[in-house]
């Protein structure tokens, strides 16, 4: 049965499979499984340390801060939203996983391929997400085992003690082809209809946890002037925290 070794090995290896399957289904029939073992406390017994609520809420309010600029702007305040909520938040997905596993045959033959492979990003985006998180939960435990609340120096030397630069990375890179991903099906002919159209049915097949997901994450999306430039600032802002809290600098958060 997988353990947390299992799951370490499962975050090792996100970077050489993602280039050996080139099928979307496949890949996100993968990521599916990869996110619902990471989740799984029987598989993963990590998932019950203490730290895990902690560090994933502390995060939360971090990208909130973070993403303050965006949520003050009318036009990014949706797709900023969605990333906090749907794409990079703390929430249950497990509902969202199940629907996904359900309807996949389904999706393979209405979908076009490129959205499910966003779908694909989104799951995985989650699985590497929590994986880190672990390990963070993972650290902390060591580094403060009678500490009850997380600041800002903890939680860059908990970062520092974790490393994984490499998937840090592969988690921004995940963020950005998320959204590049729903920017582009919006440019396809007969998607947002077909969404529109399956509302009903997806409701009534139980699915309604992926329906709310592509069509919040449409919405979000087409209400942007410059969904590259969002895009490019996310990128750029996360890019350079990672960078300052690798390098033990102060206020690592404060992007100029």
């Amino acid at each position: 049965m997988p353990n947390a070794a299992d799951t370490d090995a499962m975050v090792r290896t996100i970077e050489q499979t993602k280039a050996a399957v080139t099928d979307p289904a496949a890949r996100l029939s993968r990521r599916l499984a990869s996110h619902q073992a990471v989740h799984d406390p029987q598989r993963e017994p990590r998932n019950r340390l203490r730290w895990l609520k902690p560090v994933q809420a502390w995060q939360t309010q971090r990208l909130e801060r973070s993403f303050a600029r965006f949520l003050q702007d009318p036009a990014r305040r949706p797709a900023a939203n969605f990333f906090l909520s749907d794409v990079y938040g703390d929430r249950d997905f497990s509902q969202r996983d199940a629907d996904i596993a359900k309807v996949m045959p389904m999706m393979q033959r209405l979908l076009p391929s490129a959205l499910v492979a966003t779908v694909a990003d989104g799951i995985e985006l989650g699985a590497l997400t929590h994986a880190l998180d672990l390990r963070m939960a993972q650290a902390l435990q060591r580094l403060a085992p009678r500490r009850r609340r997380i600041d800002e120096a903890l939680y860059a030397k908990a970062y520092r003690e974790v490393g994984l630069r490499r998937l840090r990375m592969r988690q921004i890179e995940l963020i950005d082809h998320v959204g590049q991903g729903l920017a582009s099906a919006l440019r396809m002919p007969g998607v947002s209809m077909l969404l529109k159209l399956s509302r009903v049915p997806a409701k009534a097949a139980g699915l309604g946890e992926l329906q709310v997901f592509l069509e919040r994450g449409f919405e979000a999306f087409a209400g942007l002037d410059d969904a590259q430039a969002f895009l490019a600032d996310i990128r750029h802002n996360e890019s350079v925290a990672m960078a300052r809290l690798f390098a033990g600098e102060k206020d690592p958060f404060q992007i100029d």
